[in-house]
């Protein structure tokens, strides 16, 4: 399998898969690939995408890959059939000058060569990512240098996928919490209730007012942008870590995204609210610069972990926006 990830992080996806006994034989920046055949995935953090059964396309040229990656294609959707959009998706290893110039010649090649063999199935290529999690059958081709790619058929995703901007969003953490909602496979909907804990200055207090949600906005900290003044966003000034809701107040959402000592912030913010059952789904940030990254992994996964006892539907991912953090996002027992 071929495991593809953030450029930066390659080595904590290595440690990640060796955890659950996949060793890695090759690794290049921003991917990882391994021999273990597995017929089921565990939930991984690190990859963005995994390709399944790759076969290794080797050739000097650019019609040579073309003309290799097209009758792979052909060979093995004899016995398709295409009735809607497939994806159709070539990548390239981050930081070899030039590379992408070339994978971009190889794709056009494969798609005439493909309009003219199989003129309706190449109309139906989609050239974007699955939304969510999913694991689809498509055309996906990895290039790790100039001469050298993977080819698979059948590719498993995480959700993780680079999100629009809005220019009345406070901050750059918007974009984390609009990704987050992918991984979830749900958004805030109209008049329900969100927790912002840490909210300043307002990045995803703003995005659940966008979608009709009621936020409670907890920060000493001032709100900026879209957040300020906004209607649907209650600010209150006071500490993340000893706000509660009212009696019998259970919120919809909590959102928690603060720069402590994640270890700090599971004990004393995310176990009170998930164990007091205080919302019913959450989307949690938790920070892994001063720590060991996977020791804090294994920590979350835990059988004895708060996420374990209290929460189904867990998923911990490392967002494309995401720096030095996990996004942990799920729904309350």
């Amino acid at each position: 399998m071929i495991f593809s990830c953030q450029p930066g992080f390659v080595d904590l996806l290595a440690g990640e898969l060796s955890m659950h006994g996949c060793a890695p034989v090759e690794q290049g920046p921003g991917w990882v690939r391994t021999d273990a055949e597995r017929t089921e995935l565990p939930d991984l953090c690190f990859p963005q995408m995994v390709m399944l059964a790759p076969v290794e396309i080797t050739g000097d040229s650019v019609n040579g890959l073309a003309a290799k990656i097209t009758e792979l294609f052909l060979t093995t959707a004899k016995t398709e059939r295409f009735e809607g959009g497939w994806p159709c998706l070539f990548e390239e290893a981050a930081e070899l000058d030039g590379l992408g110039r070339r994978v971009k010649g190889v794709e056009k090649m494969v798609h005439e060569n493909l309009k003219k063999r199989m003129g309706r199935v190449a109309r139906l290529a989609v050239a974007d990512k699955p939304r969510g999690v999913a694991r689809v059958r498509g055309l996906y081709v990895f290039f790790v240098d100039f001469k050298r790619a993977f080819v698979s058929r059948e590719a498993v995703f995480g959700g993780q996928r680079r999100m629009a901007d809005d220019e009345q969003a406070p901050s750059r953490s918007y974009l984390k919490i609009e990704e987050a909602y992918i991984v979830l496979g749900r958004e805030p909907q109209f008049e329900e209730t969100v927790a912002d804990l840490g909210a300043a200055p307002g990045g995803w207090s703003y995005s659940a007012s966008k979608r009709g949600a009621k936020v409670v906005a907890v920060d000493n900290g001032p709100l900026k942008g879209g957040a300020y003044n906004n209607y649907k966003i209650e600010h209150r000034m006071e500490d993340a870590f000893t706000f509660r809701p009212a009696p019998d107040q259970v919120f919809d959402w909590m959102f928690c995204d603060l720069v402590e000592e994640p270890h700090h912030v599971m004990e004393n913010l995310i176990q009170p609210w998930l164990e007091n059952k205080w919302c019913r789904r959450f989307v949690i940030i938790l920070k892994f610069g001063r720590v060991d990254p996977l020791a804090l992994l294994r920590d979350v996964r835990a059988p004895e972990s708060v996420f374990s006892r209290c929460a189904t539907n867990v998923r911990v991912r490392h967002l494309y926006h995401d720096r030095e953090e996990f996004t942990i996002v799920g729904e309350v027992r």
